[in-house]
């Protein structure tokens, strides 16, 4: 019966794999179609090989500070798993990445519980409290072009560290604010804000560690898009911040397109040009530019860290499932 059950489990993983190399190959195939990557990688050759591994090999390391923070929240359910939660997460990123419309993030709740026994509510709960967290820390981290366009000035930084703190401020007030929110709803929505308290720590220490390593995550992420934007020759500083706000505000809301194929770079163009980009017809070009490759970085950034999830149980899995079994 276990052998049954252990089958079907891997049946189903492989599916999901399967699945994710059709999604890399269709949209592999599709930037060869509008744009040509030779074009492509030209862009990155201007920018220098060196920055160009730089900026991947911190964009995925961003998604080992992602894996231990899932860890960190179910640490009964994953503790000594961490490889296994390391390819959890990868493919639920890459699902995330490439379905339309968020349809990847149900991905998460029922990956938890096929490999882990996480119960459905509540992973589903916990992901949408840290989907939260994550939304606040990517306006901190955006807030830093803020603080440049005003100069860099002491009233300038004060405000952005009191946002970055603000939920550790508001985390003891948690149980006011759900019971507010269940009055203020309409009837039928409490289980709404039942699923938000659900899913966030019953202690401090947890949501401290949650806090801390989502807005360090978000603030490498978020400046080495910056960073790589400022090196394609968008400017201001300013901009480059609001380019890489852009394009992950368009990853996280609901119009998101399969692989962010013209909503991100769009988010890139948009968010640039709201925080001070030259509107000149030769910059938006570069700008347009500039956007693509940025998009195309986070994209080769996933699959790098799913071809890592992929592999490393390849390699480690049997000490781990035998760590497991004693």
């Amino acid at each position: 019966m276990a052998g049954g059950a252990t089958e079907r489990s891997g049946l189903g993983r492989n599916r999901i794999v399967v699945l994710c190399a059709a999604l890399v190959v269709a949209y592999a195939a599709l930037v060869q179609w509008v744009w040509g990557w030779p074009s492509i990688l030209e862009g990155w050759r201007q920018v220098g090989l060196a920055n160009v591994v730089l900026a991947l090999v911190l964009l995925t390391g961003t998604y080992f500070v992602r894996a231990h923070r899932i860890q960190d929240y179910f640490p009964r359910a994953t503790k000594g798993r961490f490889v296994r939660l390391f390819r959890v997460t990868q493919v639920h990123n890459i699902l995330n990445i490439m379905l339309p419309f968020r349809t990847g993030e149900t991905s998460f709740p029922l990956l938890m519980r096929s490999e882990f026994g996480v119960p459905l509510a509540h992973g589903t709960a916990a992901l949408l409290v840290l989907r939260l967290l994550d939304l606040h820390a990517l306006l901190a981290a955006t807030g830093i072009g803020l603080v440049a366009r005003a100069g860099y000035g002491a009233a300038a930084w004060l405000g952005w560290l009191a946002f970055l703190l603000c939920p550790l401020a508001l985390y003891p007030l948690r149980g006011r604010m759900l019971a507010a929110g269940r009055k203020r709803l309409a009837p039928g929505l409490e289980r709404f804000v039942d699923e938000i308290g659900d899913g966030i720590p019953g202690d401090l220490g947890t949501f401290l560690r949650a806090w801390a390593l989502t807005a360090f995550n978000w603030l490498v992420k978020v400046a080495v898009l910056a960073w790589v934007l400022g090196l394609m020759g968008v400017g201001p500083v300013a901009a480059c911040f609001g380019g890489a706000l852009g394009g992950e505000l368009s990853s996280v809301l609901p119009v998101h397109a399969p692989a962010g194929v013209g909503t991100y770079p769009a988010g890139i163009a948009a968010g640039a040009a709201a925080f001070g980009a030259d509107s000149g017809s030769a910059s938006l070009a570069l700008l347009a530019r500039a956007a693509i490759n940025a998009h195309l970085l986070t994209v080769v950034a996933a699959l790098a860290g799913l071809a890592l999830g992929l592999l490393i149980p390849a390699f480690a899995g049997e000490s781990e499932r035998q760590g497991n079994g004693q």
